[in-house]
């Protein structure tokens, strides 16, 4: 078994191993992974925070050591970067913009420094809007994790790492975690509320606000009201969005 850490910001995961072929989600600096399959351009991964699985291309990760993988995996409160853009001073002199999000404790493995401010440890429910609300009026890209770029569950996600959490993935992924709510009433700013599409099928999440407000990704990041229909889309004057279930997940 091979294992990787992710030396650039923002690396592409792709569901087949071809350049054209559709993004599920990206890497971003620091994160680390098993490898699970090697060929000569590319290797298929899975990501230690979310067992996301996909390929990437070679020369766009550094392999490390088991024992380096197995320190990462084993330390609890992993640094992160907490400005939208820092950098990452390289051993070559080179500097790296780096994202919000990115782990910036994997440094060390790669014997880069890192410059800009961090944050660690599992924070109070509230820091999840706070952080939200930084990813205001970034654009929608499938398989995004960027202020520059994100998806629904991207957006969910990072919120949430960035605070301490752990979430998977996906929507559908994400709503298996935590515990359900009867009503939106017993809801509070920060847990997850989940929509379904006409098939049943959940494909989008949002974190709620006080008020009955929700950020979400329709178009960008976005906040719009809430109630038990779904999500009400004050400029196009219509529900986007049907509610299937409220969860607490902290």
């Amino acid at each position: 078994m091979r294992y990787g850490v992710c030396h650039l910001s923002i690396v592409p995961i792709r569901i087949l191993p071809d350049d054209s072929e559709e993004i599920i989600s990206q890497l971003l600096y620091g994160d680390y992974f098993k490898v699970l399959e090697s060929r000569k351009k590319w290797s298929r991964i899975r990501i230690s925070h979310d067992a996301c699985e996909g390929w990437v291309i070679n020369d766009q990760f550094t392999n490390i050591l088991e024992s380096d993988f197995q320190k990462l995996d084993a330390t609890q409160n992993h640094k992160f970067s907490s400005d939208i853009i820092s950098h990452i001073d390289t051993e070559n002199g080179l500097f790296i913009p780096i994202i919000m999000g990115s782990i910036v404790s994997s440094s060390q493995f790669l014997k880069h420094k890192f410059e800009g401010e961090h944050i660690k440890g599992k924070k109070p429910k509230s820091g999840l809007v706070d952080t939200a609300l930084l990813y205001l009026g970034a654009p929608y890209m499938w398989g995004g994790k960027t202020p520059f770029g994100i998806d629904c569950s991207g957006l969910t996600q990072m919120v949430y790492k960035v605070n301490g959490y752990q979430l998977k993935r996906s929507s559908a992924e994400q709503s298996k975690q935590g515990e359900a709510l009867s009503f939106i009433e017993e809801s509070e700013p920060g847990d997850l509320a989940f929509f379904d599409n006409p098939e049943g099928i959940i494909d989008h999440v949002g974190i709620i606000l006080k008020d009955n407000y929700i950020i979400h990704v329709h178009g960008h990041v976005r906040i719009d009201r809430i109630d038990h229909t779904g999500i009400f889309n004050t400029h196009e004057k219509r529900y986007t969005h049907k509610l299937r279930v409220i969860k607490k997940v902290i």
